[in-house]
């Protein structure tokens, strides 16, 4: 396999990473400061990025999307680990692989409009009883003459506020589990309050309530009792590149800023990269970020040689969050005090970090898969040509 970049790549990368910094990164302060992101500056870097083609990159082409390889999502995806998660979803979309399997009416209502940006929409499985343990889910959906009736409850939905439709996981058979399109303002819908959050400011985290919501036919995504297979999907793909992906950029982008901060800060004469103790804090962090991208990237080279890569995207969801971490931490301790106060965006750089071992998997059930499958399969877990 051979990683070294071509220059369309280079070219794509470029664009992705100037259009950070000249557009999306000025807002983040503001952000920071009020805790939402203002609807006309939303606006503005959505039509923006989709005049580049940068909104929906990861969706066919023939579709309207950007048709990016795996990799080449993932280069971007690093990119966009160096600003803040509700400018990511505004500016570069939220458009969920689930969303493929629409087929005929489906097509026109919910997916080419989510590829064009003119609806958004949420993916819905986290239960207040059912979070790593996504079977475990109690809302559910009862066949009727005319479709189905939903009932339940779902909540920490990223991005519900901004979201006019969501996928949403119910239960349809005792074990079986199937995916919906629920559009909002359904009767019996009810969306309810913003849990806030440690990080990820200007990222809504909302509740949702189903009581009798009426569903059409045609808002069954894919098979009946093909829903567990559709989340689970998206979450692997979801845990490579927003988890993955973005925690070594995000990781990058810190550990850029400890240099330069070793670099300028003298303390007793001297720069304080000069010291041993910090410079090993230095080393360790480009040992794991390296270490981290290139596990992101083989994964991501599996996937598009259509090889099963759910183990390597299991230990890469430990790696590459626990990695950056790690990396923050060590930020804060390089900048100090300055690393403690919000003068500077190290502090919210390690409150954002926090959450990457939690979502989408904590790191403990990630573990838990890898040693299951090390002890089925053994050496040939470490060996993707046996």
């Amino acid at each position: 396999m051979d990683f070294s970049l071509n220059d369309e790549q280079k070219m794509m990368i470029d664009t992705v990473r100037r259009f950070i910094a000249e557009e999306l990164k000025p807002l983040e302060d503001g952000i920071e400061e009020h805790g939402f992101l203002d609807k006309a500056k939303a606006q503005a870097v959505h039509e923006k990025a989709k005049e580049l083609g940068l909104y929906a990159m990861n969706m066919p082409a023939e579709l309207g999307g950007g048709g990016l390889s795996n990799l080449d999502r993932i280069l971007c995806e690093e990119q966009f680990g160096h600003t803040t998660d509700i400018l990511i979803r505004r500016a570069f979309g939220n458009v969920y692989e689930p969303l493929l399997h629409c087929k005929g009416e489906q097509v026109e209502r919910w997916l080419k409009p989510a590829i064009e940006g003119t609806r958004t929409c949420a993916i819905t499985i986290t239960e207040s009883g059912a979070g790593s343990d996504a079977a475990g889910i109690k809302t559910h959906a009862k066949k009727t003459d005319t479709g189905w009736v939903l009932n339940g409850s779902k909540h920490f939905i990223s991005d519900g506020e901004w979201s006019d439709f969501f996928l949403v996981s119910a239960k349809t058979g005792e074990k079986e589990i199937s995916m919906f399109m629920v559009d909002k303002g359904l009767p019996g819908f009810t969306v309810g309050k913003d849990q806030k959050m440690m990080g990820l400011r200007g990222t809504p985290h909302l509740e949702l309530f189903f009581d009798n919501v009426p569903l059409e036919a045609v808002t069954l995504l894919g098979e009946e009792g093909q829903g567990f297979k559709l989340a689970m999907g998206a979450l692997n793909v979801v845990r490579l590149a927003q988890v993955g992906a973005r925690a070594v950029g995000k990781a990058s982008h810190v550990c850029e800023l400890m240099v330069d901060y070793a670099n300028e800060r003298k303390q007793f004469g001297q720069r304080i990269g000069d010291f041993q103790m910090v410079q090993q804090q230095l080393a360790d962090s480009v040992i794991e970020i390296n270490a981290a991208r290139w596990m992101v990237y083989h994964a991501a080279w599996m996937l598009d040689q259509g090889m099963d890569a759910r183990e390597q995207i299991a230990m890469v969801k430990v790696q590459a969050a626990e990695t950056l971490g790690r990396v923050v931490d060590r930020a804060v301790q390089i900048f100090g005090g300055m690393g403690f106060c919000k003068e500077l965006p190290i502090e919210r750089y390690y409150r954002d970090a926090r959450i990457y071992r939690i979502f989408d998997g904590t790191s403990e059930i990630h573990r838990s898969v890898i040693a299951k499958m090390v002890m089925k399969k053994g050496a040939a877990l470490f060996d993707v040509n046996r």
